[in-house]
This record gives structure tokens, C-alpha cells and sequence, in this order.
């Protein structure tokens, strides 16, 4: 027909691509992008409390989600479900552990062999414990936890073991009176801490010292107060505080009162009695006062 201008089968026909004009070599010739509009009210998608617009709108809506699972067991690996599981920790944890009474967390190696002579000390320190009223928690595991668990039940004590999900089993030990497994670390340290008094920490590896650190910062960041953290096993803990004293402290990283938070001794009976007055001085509001009678003490073991 006269009169239309004919362009090669394909070509556009839109007048700022016409033959001879090259989008590339005028960029004022290339078409904007269409301006971002806002959607109408019906394009507002509730989903629980939360409120969505435009591509956060396209959402699947959650009753779908609920009842129309894509494979088996696929919903127990989703990050909401695994908060139901961290939130039944607690509440076991809570509820199994409420009427404990006034309680002293003890630390150290799974590792430790039998008959040796950290295990010996754990027992007695568990003994003593038991003694002096006292329930003992520990890890629930091998080593150092189980003579722990063993000295508390030779001493009529309640035996308390938190226990942990590993990649290598360790099982609770045979001296657990009341037992609680854990999936997740943080929620088994909150149980550690919330009934304990206090902490005796016998030789151990890295989650002993992951333990004995945290219950620094608990104490120094004033989380906990007045609670007592002792160390047994001098020769053991002093190479350790040495280097926080000789690096730490003159760097700068921590103040020399820092140290005071800890006291290291030798003596198993004397670390009993030393955790055992400063946790009558411990206020927690969970368990309140342990109102054991420790005795006159024979020193205080304190590092500054």
C-alpha cells in the first residue's frame, strides 16, 4: 500500500528502532524501564502479623504450607520448626529441674580415665558436695563427669547429668540419677548456669574451658552475681592464668580484677568449702540461697 514505509520481515516497528538508529550509539533513544507503581489495596497479603506488598505479597499462604507438604519429614528441617524444639528444651529443662534446690555445676574432661587421679578428685568433690547438701549437675558424660556423678550418689547427694548431642555417642553415665538430653548447646548451658550456685571446674579440654569462660563473662558482666567459679588442680590451671595475666591483662583485653573471678586450689574439701560460701552469698532468684552451714574457711585460694 503507498504510503507505508516496508522494513525487513522481522524488524521492529517501533519508531525509536527504525533503520539507521542504533539504540547501543543513542542512549537517550533506549526506552526507561516502567516506573515501579503501587498496587491497589488487594495487593496488601496478610500473613500472621505480618503485612507484604508487592513482591513480598507473592507468598503461599500458610494453612497451603501446613497440609500440603512437599515429602516426608520435610517440615521438621525448617527453621520455625527447630524454634518449637529449641523452645521444648527449655521447657524440660525448666520443669525437670525447678524443685532441684541449691545445686553446684561441675566441669572437666570426658576423657579422664578411670582410677586416675582427676577422677578421684571428682568423686570426692561430688562426695563433699552430696554432703554438704548440694545437688551436683555435670555434662552426664565419661571422665570427670561421671566420678562427678559418682561422688554425689556415694554421698546420698542428688546426681544431676545434662547430657549432649554428639557426633561420637557418649550415653549417660551409669551414676545419673536424673538425666536430660540436649540437641542444642546453648539451651543446656542456660540450664548449667540458671540452677547452679556455682561451678567447680576440675581439668579438662575445650569445652571445659568454652564452660569455665563463659561462667567468667557471666560473673564480669555482672549476668550472675556473687557467684563463685573454683578451680582445682593448680599445677594444671596456673600455666593458663599466667598467660592472662602476662598477655591479656598487660594488653589491655581484660583488668587485673578480672582474675579474682576465679580461685584455684589443690584441696578437693577446700573447693567444696569455697563454692559452698560463695554461693551462700549467690542470690539467685530460681533457688535463692543454698543456707548450708560451709564451716570457717582454712583460706581463699583467691588469684590477684
Amino acid at each position: 500500500m503507498r504510503g507505508i514505509p516496508r522494513y525487513p520481515v522481522g524488524m521492529s516497528t517501533d519508531p525509536q528502532n527504525r533503520p539507521g538508529q542504533d539504540p547501543q550509539q543513542d542512549p537517550a533513544a533506549t526506552p526507561a524501564p516502567p516506573a515501579r507503581s503501587t498496587p491497589p489495596a488487594n495487593g496488601i497479603r496478610h500473613k500472621g502479623p505480618l503485612e507484604l506488598r508487592r513482591k513480598a505479597a507473592k507468598v503461599t499462604m500458610s494453612d497451603r504450607t501446613l497440609l500440603d507438604t512437599k515429602g516426608p519429614g520435610q517440615f521438621v528441617h525448617t527453621d520455625p520448626w527447630r524454634v518449637l524444639r529449641i523452645q521444648s528444651e527449655f521447657v524440660e529443662g525448666f520443669g525437670a529441674l525447678a524443685d532441684l534446690g541449691p545445686a553446684v555445676s561441675v566441669f572437666g574432661s570426658a576423657r579422664t580415665v578411670p582410677g586416675s587421679k582427676n577422677y578421684e578428685l571428682g568423686v570426692e568433690v561430688g562426695r563433699k558436695l552430696a554432703e554438704a547438701g548440694l545437688a551436683v549437675i555435670t555434662g552426664g558424660g565419661p571422665g570427670s563427669m561421671e566420678a562427678a556423678n559418682k561422688g554425689a550418689v556415694q554421698g546420698n547427694g542428688v546426681s544431676v547429668g545434662l547430657g549432649i548431642e554428639l557426633p561420637f555417642e557418649q550415653g549417660m553415665n551409669q551414676w545419673v540419677d536424673l538425666g536430660i538430653n540436649f540437641r542444642y548447646f546453648f539451651a543446656r548451658k542456660t540450664m548449667f548456669v540458671k540452677y547452679a550456685q556455682g561451678f567447680i571446674v576440675l581439668p579438662g579440654g575445650l569445652g571445659t574451658l568454652d564452660e569455665l569462660f563463659e561462667a567468667m563473662v557471666l560473673v564480669q558482666t555482672r549476668k550472675v552475681t556473687s557467684f563463685p567459679i573454683v578451680l582445682l588442680g593448680t599445677s594444671f590451671w596456673s600455666p593458663m592464668l599466667e598467660w592472662i595475666r602476662g598477655t591479656l591483662v598487660s594488653e589491655g583485653m581484660v583488668s587485673e580484677e578480672d582474675l579474682d573471678l576465679v580461685q584455684v586450689v589443690d584441696d578437693p574439701a577446700l573447693a567444696v568449702e569455697l563454692v559452698v560460701e560463695g554461693a551462700a552469698r549467690h542470690r539467685n532468684p530460681n533457688g535463692g540461697s543454698t543456707g548450708a552451714n560451709p564451716g570457717s574457711s582454712t583460706g581463699n585460694g583467691t588469684l590477684g
